[in-house]
């Protein structure tokens, strides 16, 4: 038996530089991945997504009053919120509270997770340094498969939400509504919407993180020091790009938007079908009407995405979420 001590698994071939690794690998944090790391994601994005579309539902419902009824509701958002009141009170301001925060945690659940694990499957395919030099098109590409499972999980909860703002007398509640719709039309009903909300959603998530990711980019390249900003400095930047974010996406989908407002409002006529109703609403919109309440959603979408960012990077570093991989130069 030979007297030398084995070296340890991956030695540097040094004893006293093992014992410095050894060292610096015990007091690093472990980081997290597969499942671990993902539920984390997931998790991090249903909170922030469910807590500042929740927060919001009044911006929500007086915006969609805009779309589908601009005649009445014509004194843009604040006029808006003074008609809502005087006409049906305070508590109609949070008509469709039920369905939007559900609704928004199984979204945010599927957006924030899925992203990041698509994101992480094209650094797998492609090589790191290849994905990093082509990072828009892979955050583009992640951004846009994480949306559409994020959509089948959204869309019968908007189609809800949608038609008790529309008609307040409809149901009393996310429960009842969901059920009166199934009832009365059938499970297709949710569905309805089901492209424009693709049509809406998957370019304004595209512009959404595609822009956050650039704007931090560039705000940690000239500004700050990522390695040594604080928390709160992170949380700063967060909440910058993300309004920057949230403006970028609400121009690109709002078109689609009013016409998921206006599709949800009621149910189509015996033997119509979706596109054909969805080409008769664009043509009866035109382009002016497609923007109508842009004022509102731009208020909206920009408080609520910055907010998103900035949960979603707290909840993540509480939570230890530390494992993503980062391909920004």
């Amino acid at each position: 038996m030979s007297g030398t001590a084995s070296q340890p698994p991956s030695s540097t071939g040094s004893v006293k530089l093992d014992a410095i690794k050894q060292k610096v690998e015990a007091a690093a944090p472990n980081k997290l991945s597969g499942v671990a790391l993902y539920s984390r994601f997931a998790f991090a994005g249903a909170v922030c997504c469910s807590v500042t579309h929740g927060a919001l539902t009044p911006v929500d419902v007086v915006k969609t009053r805009i779309q589908l009824d601009p005649v009445t509701y014509n004194r843009g958002l604040i006029g808006g919120f003074r008609q809502v009141i005087a006409n049906e009170g305070a508590g109609a301001l949070l008509t469709g509270f039920g369905p939007t925060a559900a609704g928004y945690f199984l979204q945010g659940a599927f957006k924030f997770g899925g992203y990041e694990f698509f994101k992480q499957q094209a650094i797998t395919v492609l090589g790191y340094e290849n994905a990093s030099n082509n990072r828009t098109a892979v955050y583009l590409a992640s951004s846009a498969m994480a949306e559409f499972f994020a959509d089948i999980a959204l869309c019968p909860l908007e189609a809800t939400r949608i038609r008790l703002v529309s008609d307040p007398k409809f149901a009393s509640g996310l429960i009842g509504g969901f059920g009166k719709i199934y009832s009365q039309e059938g499970f297709g009903a949710f569905y309805s919407g089901f492209g424009p909300i693709l049509f809406k959603q998957v370019p304004y998530t595209m512009a959404k993180f595609v822009v956050y990711e650039k704007v931090a980019e560039q705000v940690y390249a000239n500004f700050v020091d990522k390695s040594t900003a604080s928390a709160g400095m992170n949380t700063a930047v967060n909440l910058g790009s993300g309004l920057i974010a949230g403006f970028a996406a609400a121009i690109v989908s709002q078109p689609a938007d009013t016409m998921l407002s206006k599709i949800n409002k009621t149910k189509g006529l015996p033997g119509e079908g979706t596109t054909s109703r969805l080409i008769k609403i664009a043509k009866e919109l035109g382009i002016r009407g497609s923007y109508t309440g842009l004022g509102a959603r731009l208020f909206m979408v920009g408080t609520l995405t910055a907010g998103q960012f900035a949960i979603y990077g707290d909840i993540k570093r509480v939570l230890g979420a530390t494992g993503g991989v980062e391909i920004a130069k």
